[in-house]
């Protein structure tokens, strides 16, 4: 018989972790230190401007247009890397609008002006039946007189009518001769309440029409320039005086706008658009 073998035993050595665990540490503090950096750029961005956080989400919308355009950084003193949303729209050119803010001098003449109408009214034996009735305001736009009707009885026009009211015409007389001192242009405009008129096919569009333009009649006759008057309005009772009562009598009213050069500027700024019909 063959001499028996004896046994090989094969011992294999464990790699213990030793103390440091192995480099699992090393992935968990890689996490830790990339959280950290999010939240420092985070805490970055937020107190940056709006320019650089423009810039940073234009990267993040089309990083392959950041990185053609993108020599230029995004700190202070260095031009957009990419152009914003409000440049983008800038480059649709549109005429720079003109400051439509009245200089001190022009309010000091308008206020004066007002303070002038008003001792001129006061001499005016109409005048102490129709003070509730009217009402001098100095307004973003200009000085505005406005001439209400009353509740109890008619003051500047018949009822349902364009048709002045002889005793009453005596005021827009006078505010005429004032206002015809100053080379300001005016805007006169007609408001009725919410009342329906008695008759269907004269509602309260042509109502406040009619009025503005009998009060525009009368007053280019008594003292305003020629051409001083540049518009009429006629607003039915779309824009009520007593908001809370659109049917108030006090809506029915005439209002003279006199109109800051500089806000007149405005008026003339006629916009003009492409002409839909040539596509046809």
């Amino acid at each position: 018989m063959a001499e028996e073998q004896p046994p090989i035993i094969i011992r294999r050595k464990k790699h213990g972790h030793g103390g440091n665990h192995g480099g699992a540490w090393k992935v968990a503090f890689a996490d830790f230190m990339t959280a950290m950096m999010a939240f420092f750029l985070v805490m970055w961005l937020v107190g940056q401007s709006d320019e650089v956080k423009e810039s940073v989400a234009g990267y993040f919308r089309d990083p392959g247009k950041f990185n053609q355009q993108g020599r230029s950084g995004v700190l202070k003193g260095s031009e957009h890397a990419i152009q914003s949303e409000k440049e983008n729209i800038g480059l649709i050119k549109t005429p720079e609008k003109p400051d439509f803010m009245p200089s001190s001098e022009e309010k000091k003449q308008l206020t004066l002006a007002a303070k002038n109408i008003l001792e001129e009214l006061k001499k005016q034996r109409a005048f102490d039946r129709l003070k509730k009735n009217i009402k001098v305001q100095m307004t973003s736009e200009g000085l505005r007189i406005i001439l209400n009707e009353s509740e109890d009885s008619p003051a500047f026009f018949e009822p349902g009518s364009a048709k002045l009211l002889q005793k009453s015409a005596i005021i827009l007389v006078t505010i005429a001769k004032e206002l015809g001192q100053l080379t300001n242009h005016l805007v006169i405009e007609g408001h009725t309440d919410a009342s329906f008129t008695a008759q269907s096919e004269y509602s309260n569009w042509e109502l406040s029409a009619d009025r503005a333009n009998a009060a525009r009649q009368l007053m280019e006759v008594s003292g305003l320039n020629k051409g001083q008057v540049r518009e009429v309005r006629g607003y039915a009772e779309k824009f009520p005086m007593i908001t809370n009562n659109p049917g108030d009598p006090r809506n029915r009213r005439v209002s003279i706008l006199v109109l800051y050069e500089a806000r007149e500027r405005q008026y003339d700024q006629v916009e003009v658009g492409a002409d839909l019909m040539a596509e046809l």
